[in-house]
């Protein structure tokens, strides 16, 4: 493609210079000189506009600087041994533990073979005493870089890196079995707004005869564009809290402003350091974490799609009063020979309190109503309304952003999955089939998948009574707003009254006798709408979600936590989230929840 580019472009400048030749200066006072047949060829030239090209910065919401490009000091290390890493320790101001363990983050292997290049970052203090003492080690080397430093180690996958910077990570990747599937999805927005943050040089590109004059130009010119800043929805401090609290343990927590589409934290665990990537004395960590069982690297909001489990009850009760299967009145008995009920708790006599005790009896039911339910006109064939009524359905979730790229600002988003009639017919081999073989759908297991990003966003669109903005984690490039698909409000095919019928319900998850009662900030005057969700797993133990926002009644944050292998949603997920949510609207935690938040971060830590 490129060779015939180059074709092409030659071609072109052939021809122009052809036209050139062909043409003749005027000459003044006519007589003789005018008409003789003077050729001037002319020169097709490039000319590079003069000014210094910087790649933009990084901020979070409130301006913090997150990411630049500074002046990195690298120190060289000896490659044949012995090293005296006492006499190192002393020269640096390090212990002898810290030498050792900074030499062995630097190495991609324990037994790297001797004389592997080794190189130390070090900050300005530590530059001025190696420089001191330059003479009494003259087989170390001290360079400056121009490099992305890392202002903070909060929000890997969110800023990603350069691809530039990331070439000893590449390289690394490519020995292991899953190298390319990270390769490919954790650039974030560093790889995302890559062209806006690096800008381009001007260029211009003038015709020019033997004299250097200039005579018209041959392409169009370009004009100089320095790399633009790129201000973050991100809240680094409720970023580094969030992270806290997931640690070690697999999962993810994204938290976002239903009121923007603004992303304020999103946390993929086990978390590592934003530097990791990059950095040249981290290529043993890198080794670590590519090789790391619960594969930390993944994107896992964004990039993995898991059964949501009992807050996908959400969307199948808005999915059914809209259809008319049910209304927020309607009473089902809690029969466990349907499905089985693991909550201890009263008749479900309405949405509401089916919600509060998240009854799935209740929910079977629920279901059934809608994809059992047969139409006037097709009353004599089931068959037909089951396909009709799970197409339906189908429709409507789909309107939540389900099934389907939602489109945020970073690579490699997963579409998630909700199963379709023809899906069922091949794997059934029947078109038969019947609700009790699809019935996990009404708990939100078996076939649904969801993303993180789509977890919140569903939060979001009960908050906002059903419409969304894409989430995002852009909110200015330079001196704009955000790319503009990202004003764009997206409405659901649900009737916002049915999506206020669902909110009692999820007041009252964090009120006495439910699900997530323990979890209510009630004590510091904010009412919390949730739902909790525990995800069967045949592999281990169960999966934790919980999808919330507050305050109930003019929504600020919604968020989705999803821990596995953690057990119930009440107990591991739903803590997380509304600490989260207290944290961004008080600015603390109340000394109520100071030893639970603790507890958490302890297990957290015990976890990495």
């Amino acid at each position: 493609m490129r060779t015939a580019f180059n074709r092409w472009k030659n071609g072109l400048l052939v021809l122009l210079a052809a036209l050139a030749a062909c043409s003749s200066p005027d000459q003044p006072g006519g007589g003789p000189a005018a008409d003789q047949d003077v050729r001037v060829r002319y020169s097709a030239r490039r000319v590079v506009v003069a000014d210094t090209l910087y790649r933009g910065r990084i901020l979070d919401r409130n301006d913090s600087v997150l990411v630049a490009t500074r002046p990195q000091f690298l120190l060289g290390l000896p490659r044949r041994p012995p090293l005296d890493t006492l006499a190192l320790g002393l020269l640096l101001g390090w212990d002898s533990t810290t030498v050792r363990k900074r030499i062995a983050d630097a190495l991609p292997y324990p037994d790297a073979r001797p004389g592997y290049p080794v190189q130390l970052l070090l900050t300005a203090a530590e530059v001025r005493r190696v420089r001191k003492d330059s003479a009494a080690w003259p087989l170390l080397t001290l360079t400056e870089r121009q490099r992305r430093v890392y202002t903070s180690g909060a929000g890997a996958p969110v800023l990603g890196y350069v691809a530039a910077e990331a070439q000893p990570f590449l390289r690394q990747a490519r020995r292991y079995r899953r190298g390319r599937f990270y390769r490919l999805r954790n650039g974030g927005v560093e790889t995302y707004y890559n062209g806006l943050l690096n800008g381009h040089r001007g260029y211009l590109h003038p015709l020019v005869d033997a004299q250097g004059k200039q005579h018209g130009s041959w392409a169009k010119d370009t004009a100089f564009q320095q790399g633009q800043d790129l201000h973050l929805t991100i809240d680094v401090k409720l970023q580094a809290y969030a992270e806290k609290l997931l640690g070690g343990r697999k999962g993810y927590l994204v938290a976002l402003d239903p009121r923007t589409g603004e992303i304020l934290a999103f946390v993929s665990a086990p978390v590592y350091k934003a530097a990791a990537i990059t950095a040249p004395d981290q290529a043993g960590v890198r080794a670590e974490l590519l090789e790391h069982e619960d594969m930390p690297l993944i994107n896992r909001p964004a990039t993995l799609a898991n059964p949501p489990g009992s807050v996908f009850k959400l969307v199948n009760a808005a999915i059914a009063l809209q259809m008319r299967a049910i209304t927020p009145g309607t009473s089902f008995r809690c029969d466990q020979s349907l499905v089985s009920c693991v909550h201890h708790h009263p008749r479900p006599l309405s949405l509401t309190v089916g919600l509060k005790y998240s009854c799935n009896p209740y929910f079977y039911q629920v279901m059934q109503s809608l994809i059992d339910c047969v139409p006037d006109s097709l009353a004599q064939d089931t068959v037909a309304a089951r396909h009709a009524n799970l197409a339906q359905w189908r429709r409507y979730a789909r309107s939540f952003g389900l099934d389907s790229v939602l489109g945020a600002d970073m690579p490699r988003e997963a579409p998630g999955f909700l199963p379709t009639p023809a899906y069922y017919d091949k794997a059934r081999r029947t078109r038969g089939w019947t609700y009790r073989s699809i019935y996990s759908l009404s708990i939100g297991q078996g076939e649904i998948n969801l993303t993180g990003l789509q977890m919140a966003n569903m939060a979001a669109i009960i908050a906002n009574r059903g419409w969304y903005y894409v989430p995002h984690l852009v909110r200015g490039v330079g001196e704009n707003g955000p790319l503009p698909r990202f004003t764009k409000k997206h409405r659901t095919l649900i009737d916002s009254v049915h999506f206020a019928a669902l909110v009692p319900g999820m007041v009252a998850v964090l009120q006495r006798g439910g699900t997530a009662d323990a979890s209510s900030l009630a004590d510091v005057g904010i009412t919390v709408a949730g739902k909790t969700g525990t995800v069967e797993n045949d592999e281990g133990d169960d999966h934790a979600a919980f999808v919330g926002f507050a305050p109930a009644d003019k929504p600020r944050i919604a968020v989705a936590v999803y821990i596995e292998n953690a057990g119930f949603g009440a107990t591991a997920a739903a803590p997380c989230a509304v600490m989260v949510m207290e944290k961004y609207l008080r600015g603390y935690i109340a000394p109520k929840r100071k030893r639970w938040e603790k507890r958490i971060q302890n297990r957290a830590r015990q976890d990495d």
